[in-house]
């Protein structure tokens, strides 16, 4: 019912266009996929409004900057939970373009601030924004920085965001684990961050820290943590697990006390279906498993 419904509402936003679709210039195909975005947003809220059955997370994903289908599932858990002042840190963002918070910022008026390492991205990203019209009158702040534990607080302060925020996206592909235990000076209500899922969802584990870890300097899976470590973090720092991505590495934690009875709280073995994790456990893990890791 809940997918027909939805199928109506874009077909309904869509039809003045269906016969001209492929003489469509780039504007009008932007204004389509941000009134198609809006849409989708009241009809959630009209459905929770309405006590109607609400989709799963993981059949509201869809791709429109993010790498998968992170766009979808943010818009559907801040439909449902509000926003408090559409904040959000990226750390390790890319270029910006291709990240968890773009479409936030662009379809949304979000106000960011993203990391990278890797300085021509940067510069990339910041020409984008700064062309783009949705955004160049206000771009988001993105900075070059190699993030640590030592640093991470500092950077994030010093260019101007502290206190409650409604996004913090994390990856880092190394010391992911200890990053976000090092964050203090943001209050996200909402987390999104990948994890190691070639552990499973029992195992404890993460790299150990080092300032300078570079994933490849060992092998490209020797990195991060697993999702139980960071199921054990979020409880100590106040967050709950509430669904993964479709292909499950990117884990999604609401702050506890903010929509409890929308989002509950799932057990790590709900985020190990796909067929794909499946494969790393069998095939990933027997080549990193001797390496170095740290239960947590």
């Amino acid at each position: 019912m809940i997918k027909k419904a939805a199928r109506r509402i874009i077909d309904y936003i869509l039809a003045p266009y269906l016969n001209r679709y492929t003489s469509l210039q780039l504007g009008e195909i932007v204004a389509i996929d941000k009134i198609m975005q809006l849409s989708l947003t009241l009809k959630y809220k009209e459905w929770l409004f309405n006590r109607m059955p609400l989709p799963r997370l993981e059949d509201v994903g869809f791709r429109v900057f993010s790498q998968n289908d992170e766009d979808g599932i943010l818009l559907y858990i801040f439909s449902l939970i509000g926003t408090f002042n559409k904040r959000a840190v990226e750390i390790c963002a890319g270029s910006g373009v291709t990240c968890n918070t773009a479409n936030l910022i662009i379809n949304h008026g979000w106000d960011a601030l993203l990391f990278d390492g890797n300085e021509t991205a940067i510069k990339s990203g910041q020409d984008f924004y700064n062309r783009c019209k949705d955004t160049y009158i206000f771009p988001p702040k993105l900075i070059h920085a190699w993030i640590e534990m030592e640093n991470v607080n500092a950077l994030i302060r010093n260019h101007g965001f502290e206190g409650e925020i409604d996004l913090l996206s994390l990856d880092v592909d190394g010391v992911d684990y200890w990053i976000w235990k090092a964050i203090s000076c943001i209050l996200p209500r909402v987390v999104v961050l990948e994890y190691q899922d070639i552990w499973g969802p029992e195992k404890s584990v993460t790299v150990p820290y080092k300032r300078d870890f570079k994933r490849f300097d060992t092998h490209p899976d020797y990195c991060g943590a697993s999702l139980q470590a960071f199921v054990k973090l979020g409880r100590e720092k106040g967050y709950r697990l509430v669904g993964c991505n479709r292909y499950g590495f990117n884990a999604f934690f609401i702050r506890s006390s903010i929509g409890e009875e929308i989002f509950p709280e799932i057990p790590p073995h709900e985020c190990f279906k796909h067929p794909k994790v499946r494969h790393g456990i069998e095939t990933r893990l027997p080549q990193v498993a001797g390496f170095e890791w740290l239960e947590v």
